[in-house]
C-alpha cells in the first residue's frame, strides 16, 4: 500500500495526545498527506463501541466481551478508514492499535496472548504498522498525570498493578519487534521527546 501506518502506544498519562499533535505538525511541515484516528473508534460504529467500552454505567462489561468489542471496533476501523486511506497514499496516525490489545487484555487482564494473536490475524489479516512509537513511563507517573483530569474513563480507573502489567506487556512487544517498535522515554522534557520522535519519522519517510 502507498501510505504508511504509524501507531502511538503507551499506558495512560504518557502524553499520546500531545505527541500526536506534534506528529501532525511534522507531517504538515513536510507536506505529507495524513489523517489522525484512534482506537477504539475512528468510525461511527466503532465510536459507539468505544462508548460502551469506556463509559458503560448501566451494566458491567465482562472481560471477554471487552476483548471481543475491541476487535469488533478494529474491524470497522480497518475496513472503513485505515485500508482505504493507505491504498490512496494517505499516511495514517493511529492513537493505539493492535499492540494495545495484547498489552491491556493479554498482559493486563491475563488473556491467552496466543489466542489474542489468532483473533488479530483473522481481523487484521496482514495489516501491520510501519512504525510504532511506544511512549514509555513508569505506571505511577502515568497515574499521577491522569489524576489531574476532571474525570477518568473505565480504563483509566484501574489499579497501579494493572498498568504495571500493561507497561511490561508493551516492553515485551518492543523487545520482540525492535525494527517496528521504538521506545521513547516519556519522562523526558517535551522537546527531548519530540526530537526523538522526529528522528524516527525522518528515518521512516526517508525509506524508499
Amino acid at each position: 500500500m502507498k501510505g504508511k501506518l504509524i501507531t502511538i502506544e503507551g499506558v495512560e498519562g504518557v502524553g499520546k495526545s500531545t505527541n500526536i499533535n506534534f506528529i501532525s505538525s511534522y507531517m504538515e511541515s513536510k507536506n505529507i498527506k495524513y489523517l489522525c484516528t484512534r482506537e477504539p473508534g475512528g468510525t461511527v460504529n466503532a465510536e459507539k463501541i468505544r462508548d460502551i467500552l469506556l463509559h458503560s454505567e448501566e451494566e458491567k462489561v465482562p472481560e471477554i466481551a471487552e476483548l471481543l468489542l475491541f476487535f469488533s471496533a478494529r474491524s470497522f476501523h480497518i475496513e472503513n478508514v485505515i485500508i482505504p486511506a493507505l491504498i490512496n497514499g494517505i499516511n495514517v496516525i493511529c492513537d493505539r492499535f493492535a499492540d494495545a490489545t495484547i498489552a491491556y487484555q493479554g498482559n493486563g487482564r491475563g488473556f491467552d496472548i496466543k489466542r489474542i494473536n489468532q483473533i488479530a490475524k483473522w481481523v487484521q489479516n496482514d495489516l501491520k504498522p510501519n512504525l510504532t512509537i511506544l511512549l514509555d513511563a513508569p505506571a505511577e507517573v502515568g497515574m499521577k498525570r491522569t489524576k489531574i483530569r476532571e474525570k477518568n474513563d473505565r480504563m483509566e480507573s484501574e489499579k497501579i498493578s494493572f498498568y504495571e502489567r500493561v507497561r511490561q506487556g508493551y516492553l515485551n512487544i518492543a523487545q520482540n519487534d525492535p525494527e517496528r517498535v521504538v521506545i521513547v522515554d516519556a519522562t523526558k522534557d517535551i522537546l527531548s521527546v519530540e526530537k526523538n520522535i522526529e528522528k524516527h519519522l525522518n528515518h521512516l519517510f526517508s525509506e524508499k
